[in-house]
C-alpha cells in the first residue's frame, strides 16, 4: 500500500506594497479624523479628511502606472473610503453639531445621531454600489455623488465655520438636513462627471494651466471657503445636469413623435 500523497500546503500570495500604502495612509488619515474629533479639534479633522482624499487619488493611479493593480486593493480602498468617507465624517459632524441637538429634547438627540447614521450608511451603500457596477458603468460619471465629494462638502463646511469661530451647535439645525441630504445624494441615481476620461490626451488647453494656477492661489488664500465653494457648485451640478438631461431627452421624444410618418 502505497503512502498517501501530503497535501500541499496553501500558497501565500504577497500584495503590493506602494499603492496599498497611500489606502493605509488614507484610512490612517481618517482615523485622526475622527480622534481629533473627540478632541475638540474639528478644523484638524476636517483637514485630515481632505488628506485623505489626496491620499485616495493616489493609490489607484500609483497602481496604474506600476502595474500593480489587484483584487485586494480594490477591497482595501474600499474599506479605507468607508473609515475615510463615510465614519469619520459621520463622527465629525456629530461631535462638532449634531450632538448638540439634545439640548432640545429627547427626541431631537435621536434626530442628531439618526442623522449621523444616515450619512455613514449611505456611504457604505454608495460604496457596495460603486463595487457592484466596476466595468460595467459609464466612466465618464458617477452615479451619485460620490463618498469623497459627499464628505469634502461635510468636512469643508465645518473648517469654514471653525475659521470664523462659528460654534457647531449654533448651526445644528443646519448641519443636519446637510449630513442627511449629502448622505441621500451618495445612493440616488443622479449623475456627476468623474473627470476620469477627460481629458483623453497628455496636452491639454493652455487655459487649463491658467485655471490650475488660479486654483492653486485661492486655496493658498482661503482653502476652506474656496473648497466649500468648489463643493456646493459640484454638489449643485449633479441635479442641474440631471434634470437638463431629462429635458432635453423629452423634448426629443416629443420631436420624434411630431414628425409625419413615410
Amino acid at each position: 500500500m502505497s503512502d498517501p500523497i501530503p497535501a500541499r500546503r496553501p500558497r501565500h500570495r504577497g500584495i503590493y506594497l506602494l499603492p496599498n500604502l497611500f489606502t493605509t495612509g488614507a484610512m490612517f488619515a481618517g482615523f485622526y479624523a475622527i480622534v481629533a474629533a473627540i478632541g475638540g479639534h474639528y478644523a484638524l479633522a476636517a483637514q485630515a479628511v481632505f488628506v485623505a482624499a489626496i491620499l485616495d487619488g493616489m493609490d489607484g493611479r500609483v497602481a496604474r502606472m506600476t502595474n500593480t493593480q489587484s483584487e485586494f486593493g480594490v477591497q482595501y480602498d474600499s474599506l479605507s473610503d468607508l473609515v475615510s468617507f463615510g465614519l469619520a465624517p459621520a463622527l465629525v459632524m456629530y461631535t462638532w453639531a449634531l450632538s448638540s441637538l439634545a439640548a432640545y429634547g429627547p427626541v431631537w438627540a435621536k434626530i442628531g445621531w439618526a442623522a449621523a447614521f444616515i450619512y455613514a450608511v449611505c456611504a457604505a451603500l454608495r460604496l457596495a454600489r460603486f463595487n457592484t457596477q466596476v466595468g460595467v458603468a459609464d466612466k465618464r460619471y458617477f452615479q451619485g455623488l460620490a463618498s469623497p465629494a459627499a464628505a469634502g462638502l461635510c468636512m469643508s463646511f465645518v473648517w469654514t465655520m471653525e475659521k470664523f469661530d462659528i460654534p457647531g451647535p449654533s448651526v445644528a439645525f443646519f448641519a443636519m438636513p446637510l449630513a442627511v441630504v449629502a448622505g441621500l445624494l451618495m445612493v440616488s441615481n443622479v449623475r456627476y462627471f468623474s473627470f476620469k476620461a477627460w481629458p483623453k490626451g497628455d496636452r491639454v488647453p493652455f487655459i487649463w494651466l491658467i485655471a490650475a494656477v488660479l486654483i492653486v492661489v485661492l486655496l493658498l488664500i482661503d482653502p476652506a471657503r474656496v473648497l466649500f465653494a468648489v463643493a456646493v457648485i459640484y454638489t449643485v451640478s449633479g441635479p442641474v445636469m440631471t434634470l437638463w438631461g431629462r429635458a432635453t431627452h423629452r423634448r426629443r421624444v416629443r420631436r420624434h413623435a411630431s414628425r409625419p410618418a413615410g
